[in-house]
C-alpha cells in the first residue's frame, strides 16, 4: 500500500507543581540482569506519598507497586521480577497520593522480532523476487502474511518517557496517541522520525475517501518527494500489530515486501473499509484529537486514477508533546467528534 481504550477522565487541573513531577529514564538501554536507573522529581509542594506502578496495556490493575521517593531509583531492585516474568511491553507510572502524575515510561523489552513472510496457501510458496527475472513468486496481495517464531532471547529493556505525536498540517493539527503495547519499534521509529524533523512540508501525496464499495479508506503522506516513492533511507521490519485499523488510527505503508516500513504512514477513514488491512499493515497510534482535520483532509479533490490531491495538503510540521498519565488519556476521535471541535 505505499503511492482497554483509556476511557479514563483526562487530567486536566495538575497544579504548575504537580506538572513537573516525573519518572524519567537516565538511559535508553539496560541490559538484561542489570542496574535500571531511574530518576524521581517531586516538587516539595507536593503531598502525598510517592510510588511507581508498573501497568500492562488493557490490564485495569497495577502488575506491582512500590514506594519511592525523589532522586535516583533503580527500577530491577524495585521490581525483580522484571527479570523473571515474560517479556512484555511494561509502562511505569509515577504517582503521588495514589493520583498518577506526569507521562509514564515505557519498558519495551528487547527481543528478537517474528520476522514477517508473504505465504500462499495454494502454491505452498513464500512470495519473493527472482534475482535473475525480477519477476515474483506470486502476487504479493494475494498472500497471508505470516510470521516465523525465532527463539524470544531477551536482552533487556528499552525505556523512553511516553510521548504523543502533533502533525500540523495547513488544515489543523492531530494528535496521536502511541501504542507502543502493539508495535513498540514502529513507535520508536516514528519518534526518531519527528524529533530529526523528517515530516516539514511534506505534502499529503495520496487520499482515497471512498473504496469501489463506497467505504471511506485512507489519507497517506511521509514522502519528501511526494511521489509515493520516497523514504527515509533504510527500512523496519512489519511489526505484528493487533490494534484494529479504524478511523483515526495510523498504520504504515509499505510495498509487497512486508519489511519495507519507513516513513510513509496514513490515516485511517472508517473500520469498514480499512479492515481488511488488519494483520498486513502495522498500525501503532490512534488520533485523539482532530477529527475535523482527518475529515477535511479526506474531502479534497484528487485525481481518480493516481488518487493524488489537485491541490495537496501539507504536514508543514511535527511534534512531540507529554502523553497523559496512564489511564487518563482521552479516547480516540471519531467521525462525530467533528462537531464537537468546531
Amino acid at each position: 500500500m505505499r503511492c482497554m481504550f483509556l476511557i479514563a477522565p483526562l487530567v486536566l487541573l495538575l497544579s504548575a507543581a504537580a506538572t513537573t513531577a516525573q519518572l524519567t529514564p537516565q538511559r535508553a538501554y539496560y541490559g538484561v540482569n542489570r542496574p535500571m536507573p531511574m530518576s524521581v522529581a517531586i516538587p516539595k509542594d507536593v503531598e502525598g506519598e510517592a510510588a511507581i506502578r508498573l501497568h500492562v496495556w488493557g490490564e485495569t490493575e497495577p502488575l506491582a507497586e512500590a514506594s519511592v521517593t525523589k532522586g535516583g531509583v533503580d527500577m530491577a531492585a524495585l521490581f525483580p521480577q522484571l527479570w523473571t516474568d515474560p517479556p512484555r511491553v511494561l509502562y511505569a507510572q509515577l504517582t503521588i497520593g495514589g493520583k498518577p502524575i506526569g507521562p509514564a515510561v515505557v519498558m519495551q523489552p528487547m527481543t528478537v522480532p517474528a520476522q514477517a513472510v508473504i505465504y500462499s496457501p495454494e502454491i505452498r510458496q513464500v512470495w519473493g523476487v527472482d534475482p535473475t527475472t525480477g519477476k515474483p513468486t506470486f502476487e504479493a496481495r494475494t498472500g497471508d502474511v505470516m510470521y516465523t517464531s525465532p527463539p524470544k532471547a531477551f536482552a533487556g529493556f528499552r525505556a523512553w518517557v511516553d510521548q504523543n505525536v502533533v502533525f500540523v498540517t495547513d488544515m489543523g493539527e492531530i494528535e496521536f496517541r502511541m501504542r507502543p503495547d502493539q508495535a513498540p519499534n514502529t513507535v520508536w521509529n516514528l519518534m526518531e522520525l519527528v524529533k530529526g524533523g523528517f515530516y516539514t512540508d511534506i505534502q499529503v501525496h495520496r487520499v482515497v475517501p471512498r473504496t469501489p464499495s463506497g467505504a471511506p479508506f485512507v489519507v497517506q503522506f511521509g514522502d519528501p518527494t511526494g511521489t509515493g516513492d520516497g523514504a527515509p533511507g533504510y527500512s523496519i521490519d512489519l511489526e505484528p500489530s493487533k490494534l484494529p485499523h479504524d478511523f483515526g488510527v495510523l498504520s504504515m505503508a509499505r510495498d509487497d515486501d512486508p519489511d519495507t516500513n519507513g516513513s510513509q504512514i496514513f490515516i485511517c477513514l472508517s473500520r469498514e473499509g480499512t479492515q481488511r488491512l488488519d494483520g498486513k499493515y502495522t498500525s501503532f497510534a490512534e488520533a485523539v484529537r482532530g477529527a475535523e482535520v482527518i475529515l477535511g483532509l479526506a474531502k479534497v479533490e484528487t485525481d481518480p486514477k493516481t488518487q493524488k490531491p489537485l491541490r495537496p495538503p501539507v504536514v508543514e510540521s511535527a511534534r512531540l508533546i507529554a502523553a497523559a498519565p496512564f489511564g487518563t488519556s482521552a479516547p480516540p476521535v471519531k467521525p462525530g467528534d467533528a462537531t464537537k471541535e468546531r
